[in-house]
């Protein structure tokens, strides 16, 4: 069995698990790619990283794809990766992409205005998306009021922090008020290259049931 289809079995089973066997969504990460984030993208640790949610875009979205960003001061929106074309997908796309604005600082809401505006304007539809945004700290404040202007969107975010930096603006996301539903989650991996496909899966996928059953009642989603 390949890795891809071992991993696809674990997401079946967390899915199975969290009964959300029934769930369709679009699934996109976000990579942070500031320039604390060298060693990771060198090291092979991103590639990784993509390669395992990958795995859960094939198991929620109907064309098994995952559609990526990367980020610093700039943005770009990279082209969709699925199982036929993941490998070498960081080097290829990203490393050695001239075209890339790569290992400068970070500024959170530009790309999210543009994974929002992708959703909800070029592909305006109701079913439920799943963002997995990687960061290594440092978070600007002013991404509370995009994650609040998108909490009538069908959109979930869910945060990653990876390293000890400090992610005290992500740690208090699921406090913040205003919102008709709580659109955010946040947990913090001191390495992910260590953390187990399996608990990885089960951490991604903690809060996004929850959100799904409001996004329901509240109608931001089709019951």
């Amino acid at each position: 069995m390949s890795k891809i289809d071992f991993r696809k079995k674990l997401v079946q089973y967390t899915l199975e698990k969290k009964q959300l066997t029934n769930v369709v969504a679009r699934v996109g990460i976000v990579l942070d790619i500031s320039g604390s984030m060298q060693t990771l993208y060198k090291n092979g640790t991103v590639q990784e990283v993509v390669e395992r949610i990958l795995a859960v875009a094939s198991k929620f979205d109907d064309n098994g794809t995952l559609d990526v960003w990367v980020y610093d001061n700039e943005y770009s929106r990279l082209p969709s990766v699925t199982e036929r074309d993941f490998g070498q997908y960081v080097d290829k796309h990203i490393l050695n992409n001239d075209l890339i604005h790569k290992f400068g600082r970070n500024n959170e809401p530009p790309v999210m205005e543009d994974v929002i505006r992708k959703y909800t304007v070029e592909e305006n539809d109701p079913t439920p998306v799943f963002i997995i945004f990687i960061n290594d700290g440092g978070v600007v404040k002013s991404i509370k009021h995009t994650i609040t202007h998108s909490a009538v969107q069908p959109i979930f975010w869910q945060f990653v922090g990876i390293g000890n930096s400090n992610f005290e603006v992500l740690k208090r996301l699921d406090t913040m008020e205003g919102r008709i539903v709580d659109n955010a989650s946040f947990f913090h991996l001191d390495d992910i290259a260590a953390v187990s496909d399996e608990n990885l899966y089960d951490q991604l996928l903690n809060e996004f049931p929850m959100w799904i059953k409001a996004a329901k009642e509240q109608r931001i989603i089709r019951p």
